[in-house]
């Protein structure tokens, strides 16, 4: 059974590689002789084109086998193999359980295939395609290793943006994500210990976080749920008002120290949140103090009867009013220190509540559950879910990652410039993404995490072969 498994394999890759050595670029529709525009081509007929001339498959490849490849000899030459791979066909069709032997056959597979999602799962004790061999034996099918994964989606934030809802993705909202990453990637550093950190734009309106370090990937699902409930300060809505849960971990303070300037500079001023009544109440009712709100409501409600002539810097100046205000009460020796403590504990409560992550926690808390891979494309916006550097979030721009349109448009230029040069070197097969845009994202995908990532397996390899040969032999 395993040997026909085996052939099956074989005979699909060496289709697959036939069918991909030359993979024809679509046809754009030539533009009609009147002033409508051409028709966009719809996204999944562009998929085949993508898979065969751009998508980084080798990269791909060189991430998930985590330096267990033939050039080391300690390396465990099964390991890619037992990657589960999800297909999402034209259609909905999920085709789930398949596992490629290496790049060059996972590449087959997306060529002749044309998946329009694909999703990553574990990697387990055994061929995910050969499951059902090991059915009814104990332990026989199961997860050995998965990433440590994050999603978070900016509709778990349609209660406190006012810029959009759904789907909506603008400049204006990225501030919630690019605080989220900075928070999450802070938190996971420095209060877990974790070095490979891979953040993905997820294509449409959300990002994704693959945390790859050894231990992060064979975390149990039992303490993948601990690290996703301590990192789940926000804990969603309750009798209308959000439910913050803050410890005295100094991850807090640290968060409040991150969160506090986003709030002020970016949040507050672009979604106007204290422009109209129905979001100043909202901030205002985390102050347990009926005086504060009435005076400030009052004040507020006036200022807008006579007209606002600058909205953005009219949230940030109410803002400062709340904490002049609170201020004034702290700093008064009469009021009751339990108030004190509430008013400062409230004004934090409100930062937390508009501006912490907000983990969808069961993503991350099973090793089994499927995420969508980096470098594929969302089917509905035809954007790649591109990589991008913790440290570039606040200057990361939803609007311009690249579409796959754009990207076979830009080699096909590149291909056709070269063939009207005959003496113009070729374009090594697996690089075509190198005359794209997606260039600069895959500078950042190789040089910040791959590289890194690749060093330090080398690096455990090393150590295992260092340790094999220490050991006592039996030979005479």
């Amino acid at each position: 059974m395993a040997e026909a498994e085996d052939e099956r394999a074989a005979k699909r890759q060496k289709e697959g590689e036939a069918e991909q050595a030359d993979v024809d670029m679509p046809d754009a529709e030539a533009p009609a002789a009147t002033a409508d525009p051409p028709k966009q081509i719809p996204v999944q007929q562009l998929m085949r084109a993508y898979y065969g001339n751009i998508f980084p498959y080798q990269e791909m490849y060189e991430w998930l086998v985590y330096s267990n490849d033939s050039r080391h000899a300690q390396a465990d030459s099964g390991f890619f193999q037992r990657r589960e791979f999800c297909f999402t066909l034209d259609g909905d069709i999920f085709v789930r359980y398949q596992s490629f032997k290496d790049g060059a056959e996972l590449h087959a597979a997306l060529v002749r295939q044309v998946p329009a999602k694909i999703d990553i799962g574990p990697m387990y004790n055994v061929d995910p395609r050969r499951r059902n061999a090991y059915a009814g034996l104990e332990n026989g099918f199961q997860p050995r290793q998965r990433e440590l994964v994050f999603d978070i989606d900016l509709t778990d934030y349609d209660d406190v943006r006012t810029c959009g809802s759904g789907g909506h993705i603008c400049s204006e909202c990225w501030p919630f994500m690019a605080v989220a990453v900075q928070i999450l990637d802070a938190a996971l550093r420095d209060d877990f210990g974790f070095n490979h950190i891979l953040w993905v734009f997820s294509g449409r309106r959300g990002i994704h976080a693959w945390v790859c370090d050894k231990r992060a990937r064979e975390l149990t699902d039992e303490q993948r749920g601990s690290i996703a409930a301590f990192l789940s300060v926000y804990k969603g809505q309750e009798n209308g008002q959000a439910k913050i849960l803050l410890s005295h971990h100094p991850s807090i303070d640290r968060a409040h120290g991150l969160l506090l300037p986003f709030w002020k500079e970016e949040i507050l001023p672009r979604q106007k949140l204290l422009l109209d009544s129905a979001h100043w109440r909202s901030v205002l009712s985390f102050l347990p103090d009926q005086e504060i709100q009435h005076t400030l409501s009052s004040r507020w409600e006036a200022e807008n009867a006579r007209g606002i002539a600058d909205e953005e810097a009219c949230s940030r100046g109410r803002w400062q009013d709340v904490e002049d205000a609170v201020a004034r009460v702290v700093n008064t020796k009469a009021v009751d220190k339990g108030l004190k403590f509430a008013l400062q504990k409230g004004l934090k409560e409100c930062v937390f509540a508009h501006v912490y992550p907000r983990l969808d926690v069961e993503v991350s808390k099973k090793r089994n559950h499927l995420l969508k891979a980096p470098l594929c494309v969302h089917p509905k916006t035809g954007k790649v879910c591109v990589p991008f550097a913790a440290v570039d979030a606040p200057t990361f721009d939803p609007d311009a990652v690249p579409t796959v349109s754009q990207l076979l448009d830009e080699f096909s230029a590149e291909r056709s410039a070269r063939q009207e040069h005959p003496g113009a070197a070729a374009m090594e097969k697996g690089e075509g993404w190198k005359h794209t845009s997606l260039a600069s994202c895959m500078t950042v995908f190789v040089q910040s995490f791959l590289q890194p990532l690749c060093a330090a397996g080398r690096e455990e390899l090393g150590s295992k072969a260092r340790e094999a040969a220490a050991q006592p032999s039996l030979a005479w």
